[in-house]
């Protein structure tokens, strides 16, 4: 069985090995392969792997001998999975490795935006301290979270990850999700629809999934909708937020500040909103990056594969 990793570096810079992959076939890991490449470098592969080089259906016609496309993330729409479907290949993502990483990396920025820990250090690596006529200072208003209210859009494991380390700081939960769990509500934790989770909440953290109904759910209708001085977090899908609308509201000051990992377009592009946006922080899509979360991810990639050679594929996307 021959096996190609079309995009391996981000999932493995050399922290970790590949070598439960190889013990299951032929291996050829790429780094990157740039899209006048992709069906070269697939050739007579059964097996392929991808987490961003795109699989089209043009791809899957040019490489007839493949037979599994394996994900190496939780979205699927870099593969044309229908084309996929015609073809009887089994297509299968990563659902669940970096619940905790990506939970955990929300707060982190909640944090920073509320002590601009990064900026206040480096002001006293710059001699500012020093040259301080008074024993402390800060540049930014200091925010204490105990007391306010966290709202959550998508309470899936992600979004419950993040509300229990809310929780832990004392914040309440106000939840919106499709589906709602009456048995994850508590006294500091309750289900409430968007209207109500824009009026009331003091940070809004974004969990959900990009779908058309999703997309664009933070735009000047919604933030008029929310406190002055909101603050809103997204480590999930870049264009869960109309990157243009946000900019002028952190402008405006209408919302206090901002912290994403993910943007419409990435890597970000020099043209993009966020760019001229005041109280913004922005970092390059490293949430999920940890690596015990990048071994999790391995292993269920591994994992995935020995399903299908064994004929009861998991992780399955396009039944």
């Amino acid at each position: 069985m021959r096996i190609v990793i079309l995009d391996g570096y981000t999932e493995n810079p050399g922290d970790l090995s590949w070598g439960d992959f190889e013990k299951l076939g032929e291996l050829t890991v790429y780094d990157r392969t740039p899209v006048d490449k992709i069906v070269e470098r697939i050739g007579d592969a059964d097996v392929v792997y991808t987490n961003k080089t795109p699989i089209t259906r043009e791809t899957l016609d040019a490489c007839p001998t493949v037979k599994f496309i394996g994900i190496l993330a939780t979205g699927y729409n870099v593969v044309d999975v229908n084309a996929a479907k015609e073809k009887g290949i089994s297509v299968s993502n990563i659902p669940t490795y970096g619940t905790d990483a990506v939970s955990q990396f929300a707060i982190a920025l909640l944090l920073e935006l509320c002590h601009h820990v990064g900026e206040h250090s480096d002001c006293v690596k710059k001699g500012d301290w020093t040259n301080n006529q008074d024993w402390c200072f800060w540049n930014h208003p200091l925010i204490e979270l105990a007391g306010k209210t966290m709202g959550i859009i998508g309470f899936g494991r992600i979004g419950q990850g993040t509300a229990r380390i809310a929780q832990a700081l004392g914040m309440k939960v106000l939840a919106y999700d499709s589906h709602k769990n009456p048995t994850l509500e508590s006294e500091t934790c309750k289900f409430v629809e968007l209207d109500e989770l824009f009026a009331n909440s003091d940070v809004i953290s974004l969990h959900c999934p990009l779908f058309p109904e999703t997309e664009g759910i933070i735009n000047k209708d919604t933030i008029a909708k929310m406190k002055d001085g909101v603050m809103i977090i997204n480590d999930s899908r870049g264009p869960l937020i109309v990157e243009e609308d946000l900019r002028d509201a952190l402008n405006s000051g209408k919302v206090a500040g901002a912290a994403v990992d993910v943007v419409s377009t990435e890597p970000i592009k020099t043209d993009n909103p966020l760019l001229e946006a005041k109280n913004i922080i922005i970092t390059p899509h490293i949430a999920w990056a940890p690596k015990e979360s990048r071994q999790r991810l391995m292993d269920i990639a591994v994992d995935n594969l020995k399903a299908f050679v064994d004929s009861s594929p998991i992780n399955v996307v396009n039944k």
